[in-house]
């Protein structure tokens, strides 16, 4: 019987959520074969077969979590195959011989006190479950100290020296709010999980203040009704507003510099790269992956990139490295209808531009005229410990006077 176990993932990664079983008990699998969808706090990834045979058993199910190196499921690898409806975590008769002792289905490890904390979907570090383990404490009742949510080995050890209270499943069933009228309760999922305490802790971590401004899109507008049939024909993909706003901002961060760094410790790191990150939003929350190297790709380069990134997203193919190391992001709210709106940090990124819908506003002109102009209120969201806000109005202010003359833009790219 060989055993398939979870893969390393990522250096920064070392656990996940099975989220979906791709074969079932009985099925017979070549080496190579993806047997079930691992939710990360990043991405979605496959796990395949490391043997050629028949799924003999699950060790573990879909919505448990489980750790880089752990046993998920067997392979009997002299079995038939004899396909079911759908998988079975429970041991078989056969299976029983076969076995000096009987596994232990999930469910049954989920009964047992000392082994609450992987169905309970604790979000700890390998040495904090150890440490859990060997103190006797159970980890639901952990207090985590990080910001994302996740137990370290200190947190179990603070945790022995303090006084016994109640479970956290008492608590929590004590605090749930009960309602008279139907409620339907939908478990966060991890991803779901990481956004929010990452969202959370951008707010407390940082100096975060939002400045405002508004664009005249009538230059970018006609640029693109004039060209795009062109654009098309020779690039073989849509001129978007995107590439308008991601040259804009590339001009501006290299004049305003502090707005392309981060903070690490006591020092300022101001990045000579422009790797631009670009808010999607899917199915399962908002991912920001990354044009690289921006400031060195022409529109049809910015866009192809985007539409790429944005079909990954999509279809959950993202790797970690199409989310890593962004010095800057942009978000669009407009395309959900948003007229103005605050962006939260990116961290540890310092600056967020944030696109909204376009409306036809009156506007008065220099002449004292009034027309009527299709309008965009852009806003930026700065990290006000290394950026002061002068140097954040002149930035928008740059990004806005670039869109509204937006053939310096094409000069450049």
């Amino acid at each position: 019987m060989k055993e398939i176990k979870v893969p390393e993932l990522a250096e920064s990664i070392t656990e996940g959520t099975i989220a979906e079983w791709l074969v079932n008990k009985g099925d017979s699998v070549e080496k190579g074969d993806p047997v079930c969808e691992l939710e990360t706090d990043k991405v979605n990834v496959e796990v395949n077969a490391d043997y050629s045979g028949v799924i003999a058993e699950f060790v573990r199910d879909e919505g448990d979590d489980v750790e880089v190196g752990e046993i998920i499921a067997k392979i009997d690898e002299n079995g038939e195959a004899t396909s079911e409806d759908s998988p079975d975590t429970s041991s078989s008769e056969e299976e029983k011989v076969e076995e000096p002792a009987k596994p232990e289905s999930p469910s049954e490890k989920a009964s047992e006190p000392e082994k609450t904390d992987a169905p309970q979907r604790v979000i700890a570090s390998p040495a904090a479950r150890k440490r859990a383990r060997e103190l006797g404490i159970d980890l639901n009742e952990v207090t985590p100290s990080d910001p994302l949510g996740r137990i370290r080995p200190e947190d179990v050890e603070s945790k022995s020296k303090t006084p016994k209270t109640a479970s956290k499943s008492e608590q929590t069933s004590s605090s749930k709010e009960e309602f008279d009228k139907p409620v339907e309760r939908e478990k966060m999922t991890r991803r779901r999980q990481t956004i929010a305490n990452h969202l959370v802790d951008a707010q407390h971590s940082a100096a975060m203040l939002t400045t405002f401004n508004e664009v005249d899109m009538t230059a970018v507008m006609k640029l693109r009704s004039e060209r795009k049939e062109k654009f098309q024909e020779k690039h073989g993909i849509k001129l978007g507003f995107m590439s308008f706003f991601t040259k804009a901002v590339v001009s501006a961060l290299k004049e305003f510099p502090y707005l392309n760094a981060e903070i690490q410790e006591n020092e300022i790191v101001k990045k000579k790269f422009y790797d631009i990150g670009i808010a999607v939003s899917t199915d399962d929350g908002l991912v920001v992956p990354v044009v690289r190297d921006a400031d060195r790709l022409d529109f049809a380069g910015i866009e192809s990139s985007i539409a790429d990134l944005g079909t990954k997203a999509n279809n959950k193919e993202l790797q970690i490295s199409d989310l890593q190391g962004g010095s800057f992001t942009i978000t669009n709210g407009g395309i959900f209808g948003s007229l103005l709106s605050t962006p939260i940090l990116n961290a540890p990124q310092v600056g967020i531009l944030g696109m909204h819908s376009i409306q036809k506003r009156p506007i008065v002109m220099p002449d004292d005229s009034i027309e009527v102009r299709p309008m965009m209120y852009i806003a930026l969201s700065y990290d006000h410990r290394i950026v002061d806000g002068k140097e954040a109005v002149q930035f928008l202010v740059r990004v806005k006077q670039l869109l509204e003359d937006p053939y310096d833009l094409l000069l450049e790219g």
